[in-house]
C-alpha cells in the first residue's frame, strides 16, 4: 500500500475513531483529527497516536494537506466541511447521511464531479458477510427470478435516550437518514441499483427526550439515560424527526423482467415479537437473512428441501478483514476499497456521492408524504 496517502478525520466519537482504524488498516496514514471540543480531540489524538489535533476544520486542511478526508460527524455538520475539502482537491469518505436534505447533497455531488475527486458514501452494511453471500446466491440463480423483498425491524429503543443530533432533522437525525439508508443500500446491492419508484409514510412517535449534559459518544448514549424520567427538574428537547417509517419501492434487477417489489418497515420504539429480518423472494426460492441489517444467519428455501441454513463459503470468507464489531467491519471493507481505487487498482463498484445525493432526495420525498413517487432522472443521475 502507498503510505503517502494522508487522511484527515472530522469527528472524534464512535464513527471518527472507527474511521481512523479503518483507514490505517487500509494502509493509509492518518495525519490529523478534528473535533468540536479541544479537550476531547486532544485526548482522542493522544489515545490514537494521531499527530495533529484541532477544532478548526479549515486550519486542519491547511496544516495537514490531506489526500483524503473522512467525515464522521453527525449529518448536519457535513455540508460545509465537505465543500471546503472538495475545494482543496481532497477525496471524500463520508458516513451516512450525506447531508440533511437533497438540495445540499446534490450540490456536493456536482462539486465533487467538477473537481474530479473520488467520493465514498458509507451506507456500508451491504458489506456484511451474509449480505455478500446473498448477493452471490441471487446472481447464481438460487431463488430464480427475484419478485419481492421484505425488510422488517423493530428496535424497542428507550424513550429516555438523551436528546441529541439523532432527534433533529437539521442535524441529520431521523430513522430514514440513519437506518433506511443502510437497508436500501443492502437491497440495491443484492437486487440492483436502479430504484424506479418509491412511496412511503413516516411517524414521529417519540415527541421529546431528556436533555443531559456530557454525552459525547453516540455508542454510549444509553449510559446517560436519567434514572427518573418523571423528575420535574429535567429539561426536555422536542424531536422533529421520524422514529418509524413504512416505505415501498420498485427496483430493477438484471435477474427479473419486472421491477422487484420491496417493503421497508421499521419501528424504532416498538418491541419485536419475531426476529428482525431481510428476505429475498423469487420464483424458485427465497433467502432469509436474520437481523435488522441481515447480518445474521443466512437460510435458503427451495420447494424440495424447505429452509436450510447455509455456511459462508470459504473463498468468500477469505476476502474479509478480521475486525470485531459489525459497524467497524463494514467501514474497514469500504475504506479498503476506496484506498485501492484512489491508488489506481481495479475494485468493485461502491457507493459514491451519486447514491448519497439520490438517497437524500428520496428521503425528502418520503418525508413530504403523498402518493407514489416515480424517481426522476435528477435523482438517478449518472454513475461515474
Amino acid at each position: 500500500m502507498n503510505t503517502n496517502l494522508k487522511v484527515l478525520v472530522h469527528g472524534t466519537g464512535f464513527a471518527g475513531q472507527g474511521h481512523v482504524d479503518a483507514f490505517r488498516a487500509a494502509g493509509a496514514e492518518v495525519v490529523g483529527i478534528v473535533g468540536r471540543t479541544e479537550q476531547v480531540v486532544q485526548a482522542i489524538a493522544a489515545q490514537k497516536s494521531i499527530p495533529y489535533a484541532g477544532t478548526d476544520w479549515s486550519q486542519a486542511l491547511d496544516a495537514c494537506s490531506p489526500n483524503v478526508v473522512s467525515i464522521a460527524t453527525p449529518g448536519g455538520a457535513h455540508h460545509e466541511s465537505i465543500k471546503r475539502a472538495i475545494a482543496q482537491g481532497c477525496h471524500i469518505f463520508c458516513d451516512k447521511p450525506m447531508t440533511t436534505d437533497g438540495v445540499s447533497a446534490v450540490e456536493l455531488r456536482n462539486l465533487a464531479d467538477r473537481k474530479g475527486v473520488k467520493t465514498a458514501y458509507a451506507a456500508s452494511f451491504r458489506y456484511t458477510p451474509s449480505v455478500r453471500h446473498a448477493k452471490r446466491l441471487v446472481a447464481e440463480g438460487a431463488i430464480g427470478s427475484p419478485t419481492e423483498v421484505e425488510c422488517i425491524s423493530h428496535f424497542n429503543l428507550e424513550r429516555g435516550i438523551p436528546f441529541g443530533w439523532s432527534h433533529r432533522a437539521e442535524d441529520g437525525g431521523g430513522r430514514l437518514n440513519n437506518n433506511f439508508t443502510h437497508i436500501l443500500s443492502i437491497v440495491t446491492d443484492v437486487i440492483g441499483e436502479e430504484i424506479v419508484r418509491v412511496t412511503g409514510e413516516v411517524r414521529n412517535d417519540l415527541g421529546r427526550a431528556p436533555i443531559v449534559e456530557g454525552v459525547h459518544n453516540f455508542a454510549s448514549r444509553r449510559e446517560h439515560i436519567p434514572e427518573d424520567l418523571s423528575d420535574p427538574s429535567l429539561r426536555w428537547g422536542e424531536s422533529n424527526v421520524e422514529w418509524s417509517y413504512t416505505v415501498m419501492a420498485q427496483i430493477k434487477s438484471a435477474w427479473s423482467q419486472k421491477p422487484v417489489s420491496v417493503l421497508f418497515k421499521h419501528g424504532s420504539l416498538v418491541p419485536r415479537f419475531h426476529d428482525d429480518h431481510i428476505v429475498f423472494y423469487g420464483t424458485e426460492g427465497a433467502i432469509y437473512l436474520k437481523g435488522h441489517y441481515g447480518s445474521g444467519e443466512l437460510s435458503h428455501y427451495t420447494s424440495e428441501s424447505g429452509w436450510t441454513a447455509l455456511k459462508l463459503p470459504d473463498d468468500l470468507a477469505r476476502t474479509f478483514p478480521d475486525v470485531a464489531g459489525e459497524t467497524e467491519f463494514c467501514w474497514h471493507v469500504l475504506a479498503r476499497e476506496f484506498v485501492r481505487d484512489i491508488q489506481g487498482e481495479a475494485v468493485p463498484p461502491y457507493l459514491t456521492f451519486r447514491e448519497g445525493a439520490q438517497y437524500q432526495q428520496i428521503i425528502d420525498m418520503i418525508r413530504a408524504g403523498g402518493t407514489s413517487i416515480e424517481i426522476p432522472e435528477l435523482v438517478r443521475g449518472e454513475r461515474g
